[in-house]
């Protein structure tokens, strides 16, 4: 582990909480100016590994490096040099929007011929200019973000760690928020995001799925999804999806059925032949079909199918 053009390195990480393996033997790399998307259910383990990597937890067994700095010995170097926003934003409400920035310039103590311009650098960027002197538990909860970002990147680290920053927070938010995301990126900055939110993935450069404390699966969205490609995809629309998945348990060709939204997607092997055997065993059951067509696998999709595979293996 040499740290050379990587920003973050993980090699056999491990952490366990007397019994229970939280985090099972983690290894990847990521990039300079790459955002990482991580992705998991609750409890997959991607708290507790960014908590290792952020200085925060000490690792039961293997290394990681982040900027160079080794998480198990530096944990006070990786402190100083990485930006870390959480879900609960960590502001004071008692003070104004311009208040939470000197706190918190001081915290990371920024050089003080430096406050000012980081200061102006903070508000523009998360276009609080405006409210500067507003009390920060009068902004919503969008505005309250992007506060968190800037107080997050005050120090300019060239690592910045998000553990599920957009919980709670408006569509329309969230995706101002990931804009503000690329553009740290495209200047350099590692960010390294976690979210339960699958629209979110497609914004991130790779993805890595934690689930039970393994990551099963690392790479672009667009290639996660041709992991599926083995197999086809279609939407079903019909007057009774609760017995239409009891149905197509039963027809030939099915792989596996999920509820979307509020139809159906449906895994088959063929899609010509799969489709006319789906349409004929609805029609025998008196069940009308109002949509069926083949789409291309979402992010969920991936994310169900990747899940359910892990289980088959397991059981």
């Amino acid at each position: 582990m040499n740290g050379n053009g990587w920003a973050v390195e993980i090699e056999d990480l491990v952490k366990t909480f007397d019994s229970f393996v939280a985090v099972d033997h983690v290894s990847m790399q990521v990039r300079k100016g790459e955002i990482l998307g991580f992705l998991g259910p609750n409890g997959a383990g991607k708290s507790t590994t960014i908590r290792m990597l952020c200085g925060l937890l000490t690792p039961t067994a293997g290394r990681a490096h982040v900027s160079g700095f080794d998480v198990g010995t530096q944990p006070e170097e990786i402190r100083r040099t990485i930006g870390y926003m959480s879900q609960k934003f960590s502001l004071y409400d008692d003070l104004t929007v311009e208040e939470n920035i000197d706190f918190f310039a001081g915290m990371y103590s920024v050089p003080r011929e430096r406050r000012a311009e980081r200061k102006d650098y903070v508000l523009a960027m998360a276009n609080l200019t405006e409210r500067r002197r507003a009390l920060t538990r009068t902004l919503s909860g969008g505005w309250k973000q992007r506060l968190a970002l800037g107080c997050a990147i005050l120090h300019d680290p060239p690592v910045l760690f998000l553990d599920e920053p957009t919980s709670g927070v408006d569509p329309i938010a969230r995706r101002a928020f990931w804009r503000l995301i690329h553009d740290l990126a495209e200047t350099g900055h590692t960010i390294f995001v976690s979210t339960h939110y699958m629209d979110e993935a497609e914004y991130c450069h790779r993805l890595a799925l934690m689930y039970r404390g393994k990551v099963i699966a690392l790479g672009p969205p667009a290639e996660l999804k041709r992991g599926l490609t083995s197999h086809s995809l279609l939407h079903l629309d019909s007057s009774d999806p609760l017995e239409t998945m009891r149905v197509l348990e039963s027809v030939a060709g099915v792989l596996d059925v999920a509820v979307f939204g509020g139809g159906l997607h449906v895994v088959v092997d063929d899609v010509e032949a799969t489709s006319e055997r789906v349409r004929q065993a609805l029609a025998g059951r008196g069940i009308e079909v109002k949509r069926l067509e083949q789409i291309e696998p979402s992010m969920e999709d991936v994310f169900v199918a990747m899940i359910e595979a892990e289980e088959r293996k397991a059981a």
